[in-house]
C-alpha cells in the first residue's frame, strides 16, 4: 500500500506556488506621462533661463512691514549675454548658452575662442548652458532670443519670485568627524582620554568590517551646493544686482548660477 502511494505521488505533477509580482498588472512605468516619470523628465531641464552672478556679500534690509531681513547681494557685473541658441532641429535638444564676464582672448582656450568667434560673441570667461523645454521667442521688449543679446534682469526676475542658487561651498580643509558629520564627542572627565575621537566604526564579529560610506575625518566643504527656494527681495536694473533673502554657497566673489525655482504643480507637473 505504501509503495502504491509513493508511485501515485511521483506521477502527480508538481505545482510550484505562484509568487505575486511586485508590479501591478496593467501598469506601464515607462509609458506613463504623469507621476514619477514626469518628474524625472522635468529634472532634465530648467524651469527657465537663468543668470550667472558673483556673490558680493551679505547685508540686511528693512521690508515695508518694518521687518529686518538678511539678504545676499548677487552682483551681475556687465551682465549676461546669449552666446548660442540650441534647438532640437540642430542639436537634438533646446538650450540657451549664456556668457558672463568679458575677458581677453589669451585667457581662454582656443576651442572656446573659435566657438565664440563663430557665433559673433566677444571672449567670455564663463559659459553656462541652460537646458529648456522650449526656446522662448524673446526675454523682453528689447531683448530678442538670439546670439549677442543681453539678458534683461528686470524682465526675467521680479520681487517675490523664488530662485535656486547653485555654487561651490566654502572649503574648510581637513576636519574631524565631529565637525564634519556632527558626531557626539566623548567624555571630558571620568578618566576618558578620547575627547573628540570618532570611536568605533563597526562591530568586531558581525559584520567584522567597516561599511563603505562610513563618515570619517576628511576634507570638508568645497562641493557644489544648491540652495532652493530663495525669495528675490529686490532687483536693481541700474546698478545691476539682485538681493535674495538668506545665504548662498561660497565666499564673496564666488561664481553663482541663478535659475527660477522648480515648483511642483507650477512649472513641474504633479
Amino acid at each position: 500500500m505504501a509503495a502504491r502511494m509513493m508511485r501515485l505521488n511521483s506521477s502527480a505533477p508538481r505545482v510550484s506556488p505562484r509568487v505575486p509580482s511586485r508590479r501591478p498588472s496593467g501598469v506601464n512605468l515607462r509609458g506613463n506621462s504623469g507621476g514619477r516619470h514626469s518628474l524625472q523628465v522635468c529634472a532634465s531641464y530648467e524651469a527657465g533661463v537663468g543668470l550667472l552672478a558673483n556673490k558680493a556679500g551679505m547685508t540686511s534690509v528693512f521690508t515695508e512691514n518694518g521687518e529686518l531681513v538678511p539678504v545676499t547681494v548677487l552682483a551681475l557685473g556687465e551682465g549676461n549675454v546669449v552666446a548660442q541658441v540650441k534647438t532640437k532641429d540642430t542639436d537634438g535638444y533646446d538650450a540657451i548658452q549664456v556668457g558672463y564676464e568679458c575677458t581677453q582672448e589669451r585667457r581662454i582656450s582656443q576651442p572656446e575662442l573659435g566657438h565664440l568667434k563663430k557665433l559673433g560673441c566677444p571672449p567670455m570667461k564663463h559659459l553656462q548652458e541652460f537646458r529648456l523645454e522650449s526656446i522662448p521667442e524673446n526675454f523682453g521688449e528689447d531683448a530678442p532670443c538670439e546670439p549677442g543679446a543681453k539678458l534683461p534682469i528686470g524682465d526675467m526676475f521680479k520681487e517675490g519670485d523664488l530662485v535656486d542658487v547653485k555654487g561651490t561651498s566654502v572649503g574648510k580643509g581637513f576636519q574631524g568627524a565631529i565637525k564634519r558629520y556632527g558626531y557626539h564627542r566623548g567624555l571630558m572627565t571620568h578618566g576618558s582620554k578620547s575627547h573628540r575621537e570618532m570611536g568605533s566604526t563597526g562591530c568586531g564579529t558581525s559584520p567584522g568590517r567597516t561599511y563603505p560610506g562610513k563618515g570619517m575625518p576628511g576634507r570638508m566643504g568645497g562641493k557644489t551646493v544648491k540652495i532652493r527656494g530663495l525669495t528675490v527681495v529686490k532687483v536693481d536694473v541700474e546698478n545691476n544686482y539682485i538681493l535674495v533673502k538668506g545665504s548662498v554657497p561660497g565666499k564673496p566673489g564666488n561664481l553663482l548660477r541663478v535659475t527660477p525655482a522648480k515648483i511642483v504643480g507650477k512649472n513641474i507637473p504633479k
